[in-house]
């Protein structure tokens, strides 16, 4: 196999697994317009997360305790976003990822977590029809 061939198998596999992770609203550049991007699927999504070991909620649960931990709460937010209307967590387990992290990242940065984590659940919510469970 070729590198071309490698990097070609690696963005396929990368794409696939960062649509699934993401959905398909989330936004993708065509390959070859943004180099980073490129990266980030054939490395990160291609290679990484098409691991075999961890399932795609588990592999998101230890990110979301990363960047729970550096602080990137509108990042947290987006993850929490996509857990939710993925089916991965429940708002009651997103609260209680908030409560089991909040003494491991401090309580003065928890309140940046606690929002993140109230705003995915009410877009999430909020996106869901009352009508759903009649």
């Amino acid at each position: 196999m070729t590198t071309a061939d490698s990097e070609s198998t690696r963005w396929d596999a990368g794409i696939a697994r960062y649509r699934e992770v993401y959905g398909d609203d989330f936004i993708a550049f065509e390959r070859g317009t943004v180099p980073f991007f490129d990266l980030m699927i054939e490395q990160l999504f291609g290679e990484i997360w098409t691991r075999p070991g961890l399932s795609i909620p588990e592999r998101r649960l230890l990110l979301i305790g990363a960047i729970a931990a550096q602080g990137h709460y509108d990042i947290l937010e987006i993850q929490l976003t996509r857990a939710l209307a993925a089916g991965e967590l429940t708002p009651e387990q997103v609260r209680e990822a908030v409560i089991q992290l909040t003494p491991y990242i401090g309580y003065p940065s928890s309140g940046g977590m606690l929002q993140a984590s109230e705003a995915a659940i009410t877009a999430v919510t909020n996106e869901k029809d009352p009508r759903d469970g009649e």
